[in-house]
């Protein structure tokens, strides 16, 4: 696996960069975004690939960056990240990287004339002909869509704008009836929402771009078009231990098949805009809770992505409207909020990060989201190290701890602590520089990458190294209480079983 260049020697990852103000902010507002607890993921794309434009987003408070591997070639986005690396080596924290994979694409034939119009309430015929189309068929190059499909189905078109409805299957062919019309031109996607499409989440090009992406080094795949538990199993074994897994929730099939999803997946995301198509909009936010609170009560992270500051794409400020429902899924818990094409193609990718910055910023200072914080709060399940995480979160809330360090080999007992959502900062210190970058998606992480355990031999040993990093991370004075989570023997990955009070001389 291609390994990062090493960061600056005496650097910590974690460590505050030189803050810059915002142009725009109000007063007291963040100047960058390393003090928010909920994480930043911003797509990289022909707006937003060189230096200057990266440094920028992590800098405003971008920690993950995602590679769209639906767009660009292998050499862009190998450019892209030898550039986030630069970047990281120069602010002295974490940065993570996402490969998105591109999954299955189900598209219609070409027209004749290039597009049809189609009218409410006309037959229309889906076939396996190539022949190009007219206002009465078109071929639908996928027969596993037509070998499934059974009357009453509804297949739709250009992202929902158009809707048939089975009326007659045969072989090799679907006879329907149009819905809801308008213009279909060439090669638009097809949407079938009613049924569990025997396609495979990984297609030949997934897996080309999974194994260049793996030998890069990133930190995280993004599986799409995942129906089924089972899609994972394969890209699970492609993957191994060499980044994490996370799945794509964009299918009503996805939504109903979640625990079995959510047990297999490192992490989720919740791509809206595709349920949108498929799903009633009116279920989409009450679809976005239930994921949250789930992969929440798992210990999962979980990403809000699509759509969120929209109208950024080409103004340089957002709607109220898309303001408010990035405040909603910082209020849901999510751990990430994710940027598409407002940092990839738009024309304010700077202003896109700055500005979401502000808005979770100024929501993670609301008494309420504290209160709802700790309201949502889970039971610890019934072993050490949850209960270990627990008693965290509650002994930091009740000393008013400046900071709460926990020690994890590959992340897990930071993951387990950031589920609690203390109220102090969490700094998650490994040996592994790729679990760090890996933390950067999760909620309220600060990462920082330490020497190897052997070097820690005894308790003392890791008080000492708990006070070093939080003086690093300028977090706290003396006199104030520090609370530490590791595990003994030390550098055993799950063995977390201690709990020390430290109070900063």
């Amino acid at each position: 696996m291609a390994e990062a260049p090493p960061l600056p020697a005496g650097s910590l990852p974690g460590a505050t960069p030189p803050s810059r103000p915002h142009a725009g902010a109000p007063a007291g507002a963040p100047e960058h975004g390393v003090s928010c607890r909920t994480k930043i993921v911003a797509t990289l794309g022909p707006a937003s690939s060189d230096y200057d434009t990266i440094r920028d987003l992590a800098f405003a408070g971008a920690d993950v960056f995602r590679f769209n591997f639906s767009h660009g070639t292998h050499r862009d986005h190998a450019a892209r990240h030898a550039v986030v690396r630069q970047v990281e080596a120069e602010l002295g924290r974490p940065l993570g990287i996402l490969a998105d994979m591109q999954g299955p694409k189900l598209r219609v034939g070409s027209f004749a004339g290039g597009r049809v119009t189609l009218v409410a309430g006309q037959p229309f015929r889906f076939d396996l002909s190539d022949t190009p189309g007219d206002a009465t068929r078109v071929c639908l190059p996928h027969p596993e869509i037509i070998a499934v499909a059974v009357p009453g189905s509804r297949l739709l078109m250009d992202d929902g704008r158009l809707a048939v409805t089975v009326e007659e299957t045969g072989p090799g062919w679907l006879r329907t009836r149009v819905e809801i019309g308008g213009v279909l031109s060439d090669h638009k996607g097809v949407n079938v929402p009613d049924v569990t499409l025997p396609i495979p989440a990984l297609t030949p090009k997934d897996r080309a771009d999974m194994a260049f992406a793996l030998d890069m080094g990133v930190d995280y795949i993004a599986l799409s078009f995942v129906q089924r538990p089972q899609d994972l199993i394969e890209a699970r074994e492609l993957i191994g231990e060499r980044a994490s897994l996370l799945a794509k929730l964009e299918k009503p099939q996805a939504v109903e098949n979640l625990a079995g999803i959510l047990a297999l997946a490192d992490a989720v995301m919740v791509a809206r805009g595709d349920l949108g198509v498929e799903l009633p909009p009116e279920s989409v936010p009450l679809i976005q809770k239930r994921i949250i609170r789930e992969a929440r009560r798992l210990g999962k992270p979980v990403v809000v992505a699509t759509q969120m500051l929209e109208s950024m794409i080409s103004a340089p400020t957002p709607t109220r409207a898309e303001a408010s429902d990035v405040a909603t899924a910082v209020f849901d818990g999510a751990d990430a909020v994710m940027l598409s094409a407002e940092s990839a193609v738009g024309q304010y990718p700077r202003e896109a990060v700055r500005i979401m910055n502000r808005i979770l910023w100024r929501v993670e200072q609301d008494a309420g989201w504290r209160a709802q914080m700790a309201a949502a709060r889970l039971a610890p399940e019934d072993y050490v190290a949850d209960a270990i995480a627990s008693a965290v979160q509650q002994v930091a809330d009740t000393l008013h701890a400046c900071a709460i360090v926990a020690y994890t080999h590959r992340g897990a007992t930071a993951l387990r602590i950031a589920r609690e959502r203390p109220g102090s900062p969490v700094l998650g210190v490994t040996p592994v520089l790729h679990a760090a970058r890996r933390m950067a998606l999760v909620w309220g992480v600060q990462a920082f990458v330490s020497a190897p355990h052997t070097t820690r031999t005894t308790v003392e040993d890791i008080v000492e190294a708990a006070r070093e990093v939080v003086a690093s991370a300028g977090m706290g004075q003396p006199g104030d209480t520090v609370v530490v989570a590791a595990g003994m023997p030390f550098g055993v990955s799950g063995s977390t079983n201690l709990l020390r009070v430290v109070t900063l001389t």
